[in-house]
């Protein structure tokens, strides 16, 4: 019998609830974790992009996880450790351990544009805090990809245990499986679930299910599965709405969907501001036509 892997399954990037005056309401927080579990979800990634993490300080981050822990388990618990330095960057690992998540999520150093030498120093320097990491390959917004040779190179040395790919070229999931078989795939951008899945992926870190969490765990599992009669209508039908995963306005869209669909979403702390008129049409449109597929799971 094979037991999960704490990265593995529909890991939700969690939205953050803020409440009208910007302060983080704790216990919604808590009660759309729990739900989102309830409704099928294997796990839950506080503290990433779409949990808004680069907005908060340090003591909310921090409480951040220690809410999503207690609510569901530190083993359905991923949280981002993204910082600027590699410091920062273990000692939030740190935090996760110590509050008993069951790994974290990383990105390579984004400050600058950092070299291969310099990416594999960082992922050395948080691997000391002891939690198994899962990176985070994000080429168009950290202008660092981890290469399926430096992903290779990353886990060869026992530094990561798992990646992200969000890189949306899906032939790369064959590369790494060549390189390093060892290394889990998980499918980071929504509009690319399906093809990585099929491609052998373990797992997808998730935003949509934050909205539509029983038709997004209907997908993943009928994908994962290898029923194309039953995956391909559900992917077809919610594609419209992966798509805005892969957009700068994915946390006002899957927020705004939230809304919709009778979970709170809410504001979005500054920098963001709500959606154009057009993005907000646009996102109200396809998750009135996907509303259905939620009820029908």
């Amino acid at each position: 019998m094979t037991t999960r892997k704490p990265w593995h399954g529909v890991m939700v990037a969690t939205a953050l609830p803020f409440r009208e005056d910007l302060s983080v309401d704790y216990d919604r927080y808590a009660e759309h974790v729990r739900g989102l579990v309830d409704a099928g979800c294997d796990g839950v990634c506080p503290n990433g992009s779409l949990g808004e993490y680069q907005t908060l300080t340090d003591e909310e981050r921090a409480r951040v996880v220690r809410t999503a822990v207690e609510a569901v388990g530190g083993d359905r618990v991923m949280p981002g450790a993204g910082a600027y330095g590699s410091a920062e960057s273990r000692r939030w690992a740190e935090q996760a351990r110590e509050a008993g998540a069951g790994s974290v999520l990383l990105l390579p150093p984004n400050a600058y544009r950092a070299d291969e030498r310099t990416v594999e120093a960082h992922y050395a320097e948080v691997a000391k805090a002891g939690l198994p990491i899962v990176a985070y390959n994000n080429p168009h917004d950290t202008k660092v990809d981890l290469t399926p040779e430096l992903l290779a190179r990353l886990h060869a040395a026992g530094l990561i245990a798992a990646v992200k790919e969000f890189s949306g070229d899906v032939r790369r999931a064959y590369r790494i499986a060549e390189l390093a078989p060892g290394l889990d795939v998980l499918a980071g951008a929504d509009d690319v679930l399906l093809e990585l899945v099929l491609a052998g992926a373990k797992g997808w870190v998730a935003g949509y299910p934050n909205a539509l969490p029983k038709a997004s765990v209907a997908l993943y599992r009928a994908a994962a599965a290898g029923d194309l009669e039953r995956a391909l209508p559900l992917y077809r039908a919610l594609h419209p709405l992966l798509r805005w995963d892969s957009r700068t306005e994915f946390v006002q869209a899957i927020k705004l969907s939230m809304d919709l669909m009778g979970a709170y979403g809410g504001p979005c702390r500054h920098p963001r501001l709500p959606l154009a008129a057009e993005q907000d049409k646009a996102v109200r449109a396809a998750t009135g036509n996907a509303a259905h597929l939620e009820s029908d799971a």
